[in-house]
């Protein structure tokens, strides 16, 4: 009967059109407070944010004050929110109306204030920076004010201290993607043209995604082919397996890319980090691939390849394996003084034998060939062409093998550049993949 009888006699000539004021000169403080419940969606494209939060206002009502005494030292009561007057509290950055469960009752107490706590599902547009993605701390408004009356009407304040508000993060549900660091609080005063002006509450939520799923997901395998990249390197200059294995190593890295196109976050307006990251790794693995063929075309045999020019062998094959501490410097030199070597040791063995017959040139040589044939004949001269013949093949042959070792020896010589040549190429590739390693690391840890 307590609470009938108090409900009437608040109600029955209560106006809920008007400020609740018996002197219209008197400001309305309205006191607010905000929780964070969840993080429901981030919107990357859009630039919006969804949030689930506990928001909490009370304000004086000077019409629904009553004597507990006359009510059965009754000093709290629950009233319909549609009865009573409602401060226009609103969210500026308001984009869409979401699923918020209505709440019918408010609290009033026998001083007159009016507790109104309600749960709310909030679409706001944020500024959201995916530059350092998936790294990224995100600072998203909740602006609070009237939409219509001016400060002289209405004015707001907060209903607790800024540091209990800013670490307050008892009712929040840390599970999913992104971590709510603190809630930062303000209050101003803004006008707009020059009228009068109007009260407003600013919540900045902070919030920092968690970016170990798209470490494992992203970054590893990328880290992992560009290892393999740099593992073909030890494959032989002059074998063609490197350039098949390469480019199918290009190939899975394209593959990768078109899988993981839908994870990474998209907008209008810049491009984060990560993207960046995978397509400087696309060129990499494109200037090795350019580079393996370059190597296989210089080291490939060939039988009209010219000679090494001697500067070349001098830069390459002399001052650039001090530089770069190749082992197998020494065999070089000695590579290169082997087919002259071979040509002399099979000049002296025609030579030799030539001259078992004792003579030094070709008209000796019939001559003493005839003469000894002759005599062992008994003076028959059919076997001076015979001997001519086979000296001809054996000069013949001998300069066959001259030109082949000649042959190798060039092919021998650009293998021996491109080895170099691939070592000094290499080890430029590492210091670049290894600085660009070491400046996205650096990076990424102090946002971190």
């Amino acid at each position: 009967p307590a609470l009938r009888r108090l409900s009437r006699s608040l109600l029955a000539h209560y106006q809920k059109d008007t400020r609740p004021v018996r002197d219209w000169r008197t400001t309305t403080t309205v006191v607010i407070d905000l929780m964070v419940y969840a993080i429901l969606s981030v919107d990357e494209k859009n630039q919006v944010l969804t949030t689930y939060i506990w928001y909490r206002q009370h304000w004086t009502d000077e019409f629904l004050r009553w004597d507990p005494q006359r009510f059965d030292n009754l000093t709290q009561i629950s009233l319909p929110v549609e009865s009573l007057w409602v401060p226009d509290i609103l969210i500026n950055e308001f984009v869409d109306v979401g699923k918020s469960p209505h709440v019918p009752y408010v609290y009033v107490s026998h001083h007159g204030e009016v507790q109104n706590l309600k749960p709310i599902q909030v679409m706001t547009a944020c500024s959201l920076d995916i530059y350092n993605f998936p790294f990224d701390v995100q600072n998203c408004s909740l602006t609070f004010t009237s939409w219509l009356h001016h400060i002289r009407d209405i004015n707001l304040s907060l209903w607790r201290q800024p540091e209990l508000v800013k670490f307050d993060r008892s009712v929040f549900m840390n599970q999913g993607e992104w971590e709510l660091l603190y809630v930062l609080s303000s209050f101003q005063e803004f006008s707009v043209k020059s009228s009068d002006s109007y009260a407003e509450m600013k919540f900045y939520v902070v919030i920092r995604r968690r970016p170990l799923f798209y470490t494992v997901s992203l970054l590893l395998p990328s880290i992992f082919l560009m290892v393999m990249d740099i593992v073909g390197f030890y494959l032989p200059p002059n074998s063609g397996e490197r350039v098949s294995f390469k480019i199918t190593l290009l190939l899975g890295y394209s593959v990768f890319l078109i899988i993981v196109s839908d994870t990474l976050p998209a907008t209008a307006v810049g491009t984060p980090l990560i993207g960046v990251y995978f397509v400087v790794c696309m060129a990499l693995l494109v200037i090795s691939l350019t580079e393996t063929i370059l190597i296989v075309r210089l080291v490939h045999k060939q039988d009209l390849q010219p000679h090494v020019p001697e500067w070349v062998k001098r830069l390459l094959l002399e001052r650039a394996t001090v530089l770069l501490c190749i082992r197998e410097r020494d065999t070089f030199s000695q590579s290169r003084t082997q087919s002259s070597d071979i040509s002399r040791q099979t000049e002296n063995d025609s030579t030799a034998k030539l001259n078992q017959y004792g003579c030094e040139d070709t008209r000796e040589c019939e001559a003493a060939g005839g003469a000894g044939h002759a005599a062992a004949s008994g003076g028959q001269g059919e076997g001076s062409p015979l001997l001519l013949g086979v000296l001809r093949e054996i000069s013949t042959i001998r300069q066959l093998l001259e030109k082949r070792e000649e042959f190798r020896d060039v092919a021998r010589e650009w293998l021996q550049v491109g080895y170099v040549l691939d070592v000094l190429l290499f080890r430029a590739y590492l210091v670049a993949v290894l600085a660009y390693t070491v400046t996205l690391g650096t990076l990424w840890s102090v946002w971190r």
